[in-house]
């Protein structure tokens, strides 16, 4: 049989994973990213969870991804008055098999991408997607904004919430839903913070939720979430002076406990700010030869952490599908049919999580701040769902694409 050729539009996280996965199935593979270039400082942070993880272990990458982040174990939770209400405690590597990681997406990106180029994956900058064209059994046409094309025997269209994949196959998709959040967040160096160890600190301040974490050489990662019912227009955020922008926060966060203030003014960098979507869940993710991937087809908040597992997840199914099935639309049939129902799960659970963030009125903090002790004690348990999910190379697809770790 000849060897088959797939076209990845984007090389994020699940395009770099899924054209690792490919090559292991005896499918070459090249990536067309629209940035002219990496950006290896783009983003803020992410968790890089345990089933996130798997599936890096599965590929022999794990440990080095690993290395460009840090061990993180558990979440602690403060009320605005700064008293601590409880404490979620994940698990390391003797509970996984795997660490839990924060890392800056940046970094992640450049992992992956270098992991997947070793194994002579192709990737070609400077391709922005402005069409897809499905010519049925003689494959699929990706076309450029700089006026060159590409032919393969499918797509997987891993080009984020805003995919132009998406919208060249499903032009009547909705539109990705603005949370009512807006998020905001950056780097720090603090004298004389305290380190938090191997955890996240959460802190339900009175306007706004603040989250924070030291690293082992003593810098800061931070985030806020403020509520705000209006979707900012196109780069409404982006113009807001970085000074401003600074006042606000700190305004939003005047009489939240330290080192919240201390932490927004140790920022000298630019502050990141965007605006939270989630995507609605879309009739299909496949369309004839084309298959949509991660944030792509199935874009959650990030209020759990799980999107970037998500995405590689999906990009371990997918490969395992394309594998053993007889015919590429099947295979992506078959690859919606087992994701779908965790997926969708997943965003509903992170935009209920993300709207429970910034209770103002003082009764319902009084509320939450006395019961959330008792939510806590079962909260890592009851999150066993996302984290203990696993997915087997070895097996075909007649066998369950993935289940909870025993």
């Amino acid at each position: 049989m000849r060897e088959r050729k797939a076209l990845i539009i984007g090389c994020g996280i699940a395009g770099p994973v899924a054209a690792m996965f490919l090559e292991r199935a005896g499918i070459r593979s090249e990536i067309f990213e629209a940035r002219q270039s990496p950006d290896d400082e783009a983003g803020a942070f992410l968790n890089l969870v345990p089933n996130g993880m798997s599936v890096l272990r599965t590929l022999g990458i794990h440990d080095e991804v690993a290395a460009h982040g840090f061990l993180s174990t558990g979440i602690e939770f403060f009320s605005g008055r700064g008293k601590f209400l409880g404490r979620i405690e994940m698990g390391g590597e003797e509970r996984w098999g795997v660490r839990p990681v924060v890392i800056r997406r940046g970094l992640l990106n450049r992992a992956l991408r270098e992991a997947a180029a070793r194994r002579g994956v192709e990737i070609r900058w400077g391709k922005r997607l402005v069409a897809l064209r499905d010519e049925g059994r003689e494959g699929v046409v990706a076309r450029f904004e700089d006026g060159t094309e590409s032919r393969g025997d499918f797509v997987l269209g891993c080009d984020g919430i805003h995919s132009r994949a998406r919208r060249s196959i499903f032009p009547e998709a909705r539109e990705p839903s603005y949370t009512g959040v807006l998020d905001s967040g950056g780097f720090a160096r603090v004298p004389d913070l305290p380190p938090t160890g191997p955890a996240m600190r959460m802190i339900f301040g009175r306007r706004a939720f603040f989250g924070y974490t030291t690293t082992p050489t003593g810098e800061v990662y931070w985030f806020s979430n403020h509520h705000r019912k209006r979707a900012p227009e196109r780069g409404e955020l982006e113009r807001i002076p970085d000074a401003e922008w600074r006042r606000r926060l700190l305004e939003l966060h005047e009489g939240d406990p330290e080192p919240v203030g201390r932490i927004i003014r140790s920022t000298e960098r630019s502050i990141g700010r965007w605006a939270i979507h989630d995507l609605p869940s879309l009739a299909a993710w496949h369309r004839g030869r084309v298959c949509l991937l991660g944030d792509a087809a199935h874009a959650t908040s990030p209020h759990v952490g799980g999107g970037a597992s998500l995405a590689m997840e999906d990009a371990i199914v997918v490969a395992r599908c394309l594998r053993d099935e007889p015919d590429v639309e099947t295979a992506f049939a078959t690859f919606e049919a087992q994701r779908r129902e965790r997926v969708m799960r997943l965003v509903r659970y992170a935009r209920r999580t993300g709207n429970q963030k910034a209770v103002s009125n003082p009764i319902l903090v009084r509320i939450r701040d006395r019961m959330l002790p008792f939510f806590l004690k079962r909260a890592a348990s009851s999150s066993d769902w996302i984290h203990a999910y696993r997915v087997e190379w070895e097996p075909t697809v007649g066998a369950p694409a993935g289940a909870a770790a025993p």
